[in-house]
Parts: C-alpha cells; sequence; structure tokens
C-alpha cells in the first residue's frame, strides 16, 4: 500500500465530515501530514498492517490539530485578536498541546481500518490502576 496525497484528497472528501483544514492546506503540507501520519502508524503498530484509509483518516484529524489557529495555542499563545474581525482565547495549551507525540491523535476510526483489515480489536482505552 502506498498512501498518497491524491488518495487522500479523495478519501478524506468522501469519508470525513470536517475536512476544511485539510482542502485549506498547500499540496506540500498535506504531504508532511500523510507522511506523519503513515510513519506514526507504522511505528505504533509494526506487527499490523496499515491500511491507506487509517492514514488518511490520521491525516485529517492531524490536518485539524496542526491548522494555524491550534497551531498557535501549541506554541503558548494565550489569547489574541484581529481589530474588528475576531478573538481567540485558549484553554491552557499544556492540555491540548500536540508536543512531540502526535499519536495521541490517532483516532478510533483509524484503529478500527486497522483492526478489521489485521482481524484485531484495537482501541485507545487501556486498563490502568486507579486509586479511590
Amino acid at each position: 500500500m502506498a498512501a498518497n496525497v491524491g488518495n487522500a484528497d479523495e478519501y478524506i472528501a468522501q469519508n470525513c465530515i470536517d475536512v476544511e483544514d485539510w482542502t485549506d492546506s498547500d499540496e506540500a503540507k498535506k504531504l508532511r501530514i500523510v507522511n506523519v501520519a503513515n510513519r506514526t502508524l507504522t511505528t505504533k503498530y509494526p506487527k499490523y498492517t496499515i491500511p491507506d484509509a487509517a492514514v488518511y483518516e490520521f491525516a485529517n484529524v492531524l490536518a485539524t490539530v496542526f491548522n494555524d489557529t491550534n497551531r498557535l495555542q501549541q506554541q503558548g499563545v494565550t489569547q489574541f485578536s484581529l481589530s474588528g474581525v475576531a478573538s481567540f482565547q485558549f484553554k491552557d495549551a499544556s492540555v491540548n498541546s500536540a508536543g512531540s507525540d502526535v499519536a495521541k491523535f490517532i483516532p478510533q476510526a483509524a484503529l478500527d481500518l486497522i483492526g478489521a483489515e489485521n482481524g484485531v480489536k484495537l482501541s485507545k482505552r487501556s486498563v490502568a490502576w486507579t486509586v479511590v
């Protein structure tokens, strides 16, 4: 399988709901996003075959996470306004910051596609100890 921008454009246009950040990106940024999505999924799930559709689902999420407005939040900007046009105020950047681990943004839809391809069930949920 060879994920590419042309196929990503087609898949995202037909299968994703919120596509504005993807369609607003230039070709070079789309290529970077597809490459990062592919690399992240193959690194995180090395035992599994990663279908192109899973890469495209994740790429669309990354386009939103790294859009111009969210990128300002990740860089620590807490508030800005454009004279009479718009005003933006962010929650605590440490909560929503992408940081260096983009794997935390892998959507369940991508995991479902990987699971279906490989006959397994993948989930973002994990078992953890809780102290009450």
